[in-house]
């Protein structure tokens, strides 16, 4: 049987933290930000956590499962 292979992806955009959650960026902060108030663009820069219905499938992703 052969290894499985962590996705290249989700291992640079995905970091877990000490109590198993697993953290992401937020969207929409890549470009077009003149557009984009100061406040909003703050608030983007601030880390969300993977919604709990999709976790499991990141950590598959992950090969934490």
């Amino acid at each position: 049987m052969p290894k499985i292979k962590t996705h290249s992806r989700a291992k640079k955009t995905f970091r877990v933290t000490g109590t198993g959650k697993i953290r992401r960026y937020k969207a929409f902060k890549s470009h077009l930000l003149t557009k984009k108030s100061k406040t909003r663009k703050r608030h983007l820069r601030i880390h969300g956590l993977v919604h709990p219905s999709n976790a499991r499938l990141v950590k598959k992703m992950l090969v934490m499962a």
